[in-house]
């Protein structure tokens, strides 16, 4: 067997696990159970909810994400190794630790300030959107980052002989090159921000109808032993991540050149 040939086979192992999990789930499958859980009031709610704190912690993760990848990129400074080490903090430990840190933070007495006199995390949605900005922000940095190494320094260089100042350079040079990259890291941020759970719990706790993303709920219902109900919110997940994902590379690979 040839090296291509057995990269493609491992790909397809892969894909054979990840596809034979999904299909697994059919096998408790029950249409009518879908509708009527799917159309319920709690359900709707917790896709709303979900589909917006995903939006806006993607929103808020890309626009710290994009000076702070631009200034690992391309500066030497001060502490720099240390701000690109601590960025792996969400891939080293678990959510539920990260949000356990952020909890404790708000039993500190400048937590308690900052919950008596500004915005109340603890227990509401302003929750979802902390912890899920928190576990998304470092893989944000990191992935554009990445987009941002590919784009060559002498361009910005070229820029600035020709008159443009170090902003209109990034703005008109740097932004626009590493477009897509930045389009390809939003969108798996947004996805991980969809199906962010140990965190949001720990954070936001469980409420339904105030606090009750789609992963909680789908932990809610595994958590009563309810597995076809389990089942019809983990195909619903699925197939929002799935769909928006395939949905957007599609319009974003036909509209944009290569």
């Amino acid at each position: 067997m040839t090296f291509k040939r057995l990269s493609i086979s491992m790909s397809f192992v892969v894909f054979i696990m990840y596809g034979g999990f999904i299909l697994s789930l059919f096998y408790f499958y029950n249409g009518r159970l879908f509708l009527e859980i799917f159309q319920s009031e709690r359900t709707l709610f917790s896709i709303r909810l979900s589909l917006f704190t995903a939006t806006v912690a993607t929103l808020i993760s890309v626009f710290f994400a994009i000076p702070s990848a631009y200034a690992l990129s391309r500066f030497r400074f001060p502490g720099r190794q240390m701000v690109d080490t601590i960025l792996e903090l969400p891939m080293i430990i678990s959510p539920v630790a990260l949000g356990a840190v952020v909890l404790i933070f708000f039993n500190t007495p400048f937590g308690m300030f900052i919950q008596g006199k500004g915005i109340q995390f603890v227990f509401t949605i302003y929750g979802i959107f902390l912890a899920q900005f928190i576990t998304t922000v470092g893989i944000a940095t990191r992935l554009i980052k990445a987009a941002m190494d590919e784009i060559p320094v002498r361009y910005e260089e070229v820029a600035r002989t020709l008159g443009a100042s170090p902003s209109k350079a990034f703005f008109t040079v740097t932004l626009p090159l590493c477009k897509r990259g930045i389009i390809a890291s939003s969108i798996l941020t947004w996805a991980k921000a969809l199906g962010e759970f140990g965190a949001t719990i720990t954070i936001a706790g469980s409420m339904a109808m105030k606090t009750e993303t789609i992963p909680i709920a789908i932990f809610m219902r595994l958590a009563s032993a309810d597995i076809e109900g389990t089942v019809v919110l983990v195909l619903i997940l699925v197939g929002i991540g799935l769909g928006i994902l395939y949905g957007v590379r599609f319009l974003t690979g036909r509209s944009m050149p290569m």
